[in-house]
């Protein structure tokens, strides 16, 4: 089992910006692929971004320029950082980590762009 604790989540005004932080823990082994998702109110879940092990990233087209994912493998943790935020990224964001034997969610960070 893997645990994933998320954090940076907030209010933030349009057009400022947020980071995003989720650290894995347990048993993990191998490669994995980390990703950030979210859901908005009445809207299904989508990925944001995601990064493998090898560090090559996808994000969804919405936020291509404005958000980048990174990782620290040292400390199995990913970062989201969201520029330019927008009232429509307003949304629950969950961490997700993907391994061998894997597949684990976070508890969400609420993240609200409103003036």
């Amino acid at each position: 089992q893997v645990q994933l604790v998320e954090s940076g989540g907030g209010l933030v005004q349009p057009g400022g910006s947020l980071r995003l932080s989720c650290a894995a823990s347990g048993r993990i082994l191998g490669s994995y692929t980390m990703g950030w998702y979210r859901q908005a109110p009445g809207k299904q879940r989508e990925l944001v971004a995601r990064i493998t092990s090898g560090g090559s990233t996808n994000y969804v087209d919405s936020v291509k320029g404005r958000f980048t994912i990174s990782r620290d493998n040292a400390k199995y943790t990913v970062y989201l950082q969201m520029n330019s935020l927008k009232p429509e990224d307003t949304a629950a964001y969950y961490c997700n980590f993907r391994g061998v034997i894997s597949n684990s969610w976070g508890q969400g960070t609420q993240v609200t762009v409103s003036s």
